[in-house]
């Protein structure tokens, strides 16, 4: 076998706000493994600034990759190695699933790649100024979308909450869903207090309310939380069982979001699962910004899992140079419309 890689740059459509800053640009590499004439792709998205794997020497570890393939490595082995390399790990599960099925962009056949069956999704709202996050908030309403998830953090906790409260003029929890992601941008001395206000708008869940790394007082925060919290952030880095056990019993959260690029791609994901079921609970999955090779992926894993409630995968439409696909979103949920065809020119 033989394996290369591409690295490619994504453009928003529009610089896109999170608590940590604006994004204009998504680097990705592709993975490419050739096994005489049939071959599989993989995308290693890692995220510069959030990822375990942003390092230095990243494209040396890729290099290392495609060498280790074409010398006959083994694939329990690659992974094995790969653990620090989470985006890494990933491609290399895409790309040989999809070498596998001699069909570079299915790697789970269902439904789903069928297109017989689709994927609830949440609609995101990007942080902006607060009239931007309007139009936004009524484009995805008028989508469909039964689920609504807000990045909130980066302007005036005041007018995110009269966003919310917005919707909820116009809309109960019974018709509308509504969770909020705060990256980790409040404070723990009065996060229980902004919580409240969100409770008494009925929110659903917040994702990450305050910084990772510190236990104790995210603990404590989810103990009394008046809405329930999910970790996001807080899984980053955290690469064996062990480790990740104790995360879960020393926090307790309600929820985990699952990042498979960010958590050691399906390996990683299917043990978060496993430990979250064992201590009841609760998950979803989450897209990170990849391209529609990624997302492709992503999403068939997830349709594989017989997930119900809405997961986290409507990034495709953020970039205007995306890979074209026959990923859709049509009333709030995600579709393979098998009647388009993949335009793969890397």
């Amino acid at each position: 076998m033989q394996a290369s890689y591409t690295k490619y740059l994504l453009d928003f459509k529009k610089p896109s706000g999170t608590s940590r800053g604006v994004l204009r640009q998504k680097e990705t590499y592709f993975l490419k493994i050739s096994d005489g004439n049939s071959y599989g792709i993989g995308e290693c998205a890692v995220f510069r600034g959030l990822s375990a794997d942003d390092k230095p020497n990243y494209e040396e570890k890729l290099q290392w990759t495609c060498n280790a393939i074409a010398n006959g490595m083994s694939y329990t082995a690659i992974l094995s190695d790969l653990k620090a390399y989470p985006s890494i790990q990933f491609g290399v599960e895409q790309a040989y699933l999809s070498l596998q099925n001699k069909i570079e962009t299915l790697l789970f056949p269902s439904d789903f790649t069928a297109g017989k069956a689709t994927i609830p999704i949440n609609g995101l709202i990007w942080m902006d100024d607060e009239y931007f996050m309007q139009e936004q908030i009524k484009a995805k309403l008028k989508a469909g979308f039964k689920t609504i998830k807000l990045k909130i953090g980066a302007i005036d906790f005041d007018n995110e909450l009269a966003l919310i409260q917005g919707i909820r003029k116009h809309y109960d929890k019974s018709k509308i869903t509504i969770r909020v992601d705060a990256n980790g941008a409040f404070d723990p001395s009065d996060a229980l207090e902004k919580l409240q206000a969100l409770a008494n708008l009925d929110v659903h869940s917040i994702e990450q309310p305050i910084k990772a790394g510190q236990h104790e007082a995210m603990a404590k925060l989810c103990y009394l939380a008046p809405i329930p919290i999910a970790l996001d952030e807080e899984l980053i880095g955290v690469f064996n069982m062990t480790e990740k056990e104790k995360v879960l019993q020393n926090i307790f959260p309600h929820y985990i979001i699952l990042k498979p690029s960010l958590v050691g791609g399906i390996q990683g994901t299917n043990e978060w699962i496993y430990l979250a079921k064992k201590h009841k609970i609760g998950w979803w999955i989450t897209s990170a910004l990849e391209s529609n090779i990624g997302l492709n992926a992503i999403a068939q894993y997830t349709y594989s899992l017989g997930v119900e409630i809405p997961q986290g995968l409507g990034t495709g439409g953020l970039f205007t140079n995306n890979i074209a696909s026959p990923l859709e979103i049509k009333k709030g949920s995600l579709h393979y419309n098998t009647a388009k065809k993949w335009a793969i020119n890397i």
